[in-house]
């Protein structure tokens, strides 16, 4: 689940940054509290996440370091309540939820990673080399998902979540598709996603409140 060019390799290795502990509830969990908050949490490390290779449909296990940064999102999380939780269906965003603290998420399609079709496992460098100048966000992925039909499902998510009214969500998803979500929810272009960076096991926050719809935080260790 790597953006292509500079930024996968910008993720390969954890960068240092002052932890955040614990975030704490953003507003008061009583009636004072009148918006949508929807919590966007990448999944853990995987061994291909680690070594900058694509991860769409491939289903594969957090690795060990992996589950220990998503263990450590419980701590960051305690305190806050949820009135939902989702889940990509698969097992490496579904462990990280688990191991948050969140055992039984509503699973929905939505979340899933971009069909990365015939560039499944490649890494952004070895695709470069027949398609130099190639961006999941602009190009699409051959016999994979168009950047509209990954915009279309963003959107379909946001719907989804919208449908909640007041409340304060949280959603374990991938790289791609968690960036889709986040520019679609400021209505962005599609594009926009190629500049954000996001590093495994982060959390971030989208806000509607008095202020319209925002992006609150981001790629947030």
């Amino acid at each position: 689940m790597r953006a292509a060019r500079t930024a996968s390799a910008r993720r390969r290795g954890d960068r240092k940054r002052k932890p955040l502990t614990a975030l704490g509830p953003a507003r008061d969990d009583g009636q004072a509290r009148l918006t949508l908050e929807v919590y966007l949490a990448r999944h853990g490390e995987t061994e291909w996440s680690l070594s900058g290779q694509h991860t769409g449909v491939t289903d594969l296990p957090l690795t060990p370091r992996g589950e220990a940064k998503a263990g450590a999102l419980k701590e960051r999380l305690a305190g806050i309540k949820f009135d939902a939780v989702f889940s990509s269906p698969l097992q490496r965003a579904r462990r990280t939820a688990e191991l948050a603290g969140f055992d039984d998420p509503q699973v929905t399609p939505l979340l899933r990673e971009v069909d990365y079709g015939r560039y499944e496992g490649l890494t952004s460098r070895q695709i470069h080399e027949t398609n130099p100048d190639w961006d999941v966000y602009r190009d699409g992925c051959p016999g994979g998902e168009t950047p509209e039909q990954i915009y279309a499902r963003a959107q379909e998510f946001i719907q989804l979540v919208a449908r909640h009214g007041d409340s304060r969500l949280i959603a374990f998803a991938h790289g791609h598709i968690l960036r889709a979500i986040a520019v679609a929810w400021i209505n962005a272009g599609i594009q926009v996603a190629a500049g954000l960076q996001l590093d495994v096991a982060t959390l971030n926050i989208l806000r509607d409140g008095d202020r319209g719809h925002v992006i609150a935080l981001w790629n947030a260790a």
